[in-house]
């Protein structure tokens, strides 16, 4: 089934009804339903009258906006597949995407164009479209009149491709097909309890088409999407206070920046946020910031969205606060969870059930989470990283996520961070699993807890457990780190002047920068001298 037939059944039935709503130059730019479905039948006949057919590459590089939208469901209308590639990963990675999976049309906006000028293999494709002014060689987008039927396709036809760096830097694609994305709707729909004629915020991109396909009016913020820490505050309150915004899924870090502003949160009835760590400490001042609100933590990965949820919990807390690691709630129903013994790093499979079974944990003993279902990614394109991520087990793929966790006696997946980031032995008491603090996250996220806004980071250097604090406390606060890092088995305390995070959401400890800043630099003891 082309997953476009749920945006022409929303259009039959409520036709009227804002679907994409976007500020543009200074206004808003308000999309219904029915005008939606027309404009993406018109684009899928545009595209067809410049040459392309079903199953051909077009790579969309524009930011989020109606048009993006258009140009989107234009292309799955027409059963074309959209790539995506990650603009802050830079040209040399878009190179390599291009390299994996050469592109037959490229999309994008004005100054994306620049880059068929920067990266050679986007020179070589001939048909570009684009918005705003005239670029050599682009043709403008316009939809024009003339429509065209929707695509009748299987589900396993590919429809949407995007790229993740690998661990050895080759570019890992991941494959959704319609049949797939259709899937990740009914998960996202239930675990994030859509509710038609909602009207939802939009921070993260990829919950627009789950948002269509149930009939919410999807509001895209007003800010640069790509930096989600530093989001235009005051823009997105007006936008949701013009639109009566009732719900938003965002991550923490675009939560913590309303929270520090003066005006604080908008009035939202549900929050959900998740796509990096998200700590007790955010979840109980977005409850005190909203005490009417529901609030939600939600796990997943770009293989996986979404494996879990968690609502606020003191109790779960506290169990954070003594090294069991970071409850994130029970698996969704669509999902299929279970614990493994850690064999990061090894290939595991095919194997038989039994065998399964004999590597699986049982309930409160540390190991690999791996997933199961119909929205999760079975294999990547052209298999590059299945052997490492991937068990076959009778004919079930499983998905191994690459984190560590534990379940609990109430079926809760407990985080405990990167299986790869595994520390030197240690035993402790803790109401967690022994192996628990051998995890890096665990430690970090009860010193969180104990110490709310140092920012440390716990990590395996020269044969030691080693902590890495991003500022210099007072002397009594020094001392107290100590004792507790010293509870939790940690041999070492020294201080950088700041700890690398990841690009994209800039909340998780970048490891490999951290060493590599390690070798280069000579860190401080805490107390401020020379280690």
């Amino acid at each position: 089934m082309n997953l476009v037939a749920l945006l022409a059944e929303r259009a039959a039935k409520h036709p009227d009804r804002p679907a994409l709503i976007d500020a543009f130059r200074g206004e808003d730019r308000v999309l219904g339903y029915g005008e939606l479905s027309r404009r993406v039948a018109a684009g899928a006949a545009f595209l067809e009258r410049a040459g392309l057919k079903r199953g051909q590459t077009v790579l969309a590089f524009h930011p989020v906006s109606i048009e993006l939208y258009e140009y989107l469901l234009a292309s799955f209308h027409l059963g074309l597949r959209v790539m995506l590639a990650d603009p802050s990963a830079g040209r040399g990675f878009i190179s390599l995407c291009c390299q994996r999976l050469m592109p037959d049309a490229f999309f994008g906006s004005w100054k994306a164009q620049l880059l068929r000028v920067v990266v050679p293999e986007l020179r070589r494709v001939k048909k570009n479209f684009r918005t705003g002014a005239w670029f050599p060689g682009a043709a403008k987008w316009d939809v024009g009149s003339e429509t065209l039927p929707i695509a009748d396709l299987p589900d396993d036809e590919p429809a949407l491709i995007t790229f993740t760096s690998g661990s050895t830097g080759v570019p890992k694609a991941a494959v959704r097909s319609h049949g797939f994305l259709l899937a990740q709707h009914r998960a996202l729909s239930r675990s994030l309890d859509f509710r038609d004629g909602e009207v939802d915020l939009i921070t993260l991109p990829v919950f627009v088409l789950a948002n269509l396909a149930s009939g919410l009016t999807s509001v895209l913020a007003d800010t640069d999407l790509a930096k989600p820490g530093l989001p235009d505050v005051e823009s997105i309150r007006r936008q949701c206070g013009r639109h009566q915004v009732s719900r938003c899924a965002a991550s923490p870090a675009f939560y913590e920046a309303f929270l520090k502003s003066p005006d604080g949160l908008p009035l939202l009835k549900r929050i959900y946020t998740g796509g990096a760590p998200v700590f007790p400490d955010l979840l109980r001042r977005l409850k005190s910031a909203l005490p009417e609100a529901e609030i939600h933590s939600v796990f997943g990965s770009t293989e996986a969205e979404p494996i879990a949820h968690h609502h606020p919990d003191e109790e779960a807390a506290a169990k954070t606060r003594e090294g069991a690691g970071l409850c994130a709630g029970s698996p969704v129903e669509d999902i299929q969870l279970r614990v493994i013994k850690d064999h990061w790093g090894k290939p595991l499979g095919p194997l038989p059930i039994a065998e399964f079974e004999n590597v699986t944990e049982i309930s409160g003993e540390a190991g690999e989470i791996v997933v199961s279902g119909d929205h999760v990614l079975s294999g990547y394109l052209g298999g590059i990283g299945d052997g490492e991520t991937k068990i076959h087990v009778d004919g079930r793929v499983w998905h191994r996520t690459g984190d560590a966790g534990w379940l609990d006696g109430r079926g809760r997946i407990w985080l405990l961070g990167r299986c790869s980031e595994k520390l030197p032995p240690f035993q402790a008491p803790t109401t967690g699993p022994q192996e628990a603090l051998r995890y890096p996250f665990a430690i970090e996220c009860a010193l969180r807890e104990l110490f709310p806004g140092v920012r440390m980071a716990a990590l395996e250097w020269r044969g030691k457990r080693l902590l890495v604090i991003g500022k210099i406390p007072s002397p009594d606060e020094a001392e107290a780190i100590r004792a507790q890092a010293a509870v939790f088995g940690m041999q070492q305390v020294i201080h950088l002047p700041s700890l690398p995070l990841d690009r994209r959401h800039n909340a998780k400890i970048d490891y490999p920068a951290l060493r590599t800043l390690l070798e280069s630099t000579k860190p401080l003891d805490v107390d401020g001298a020379l280690p």
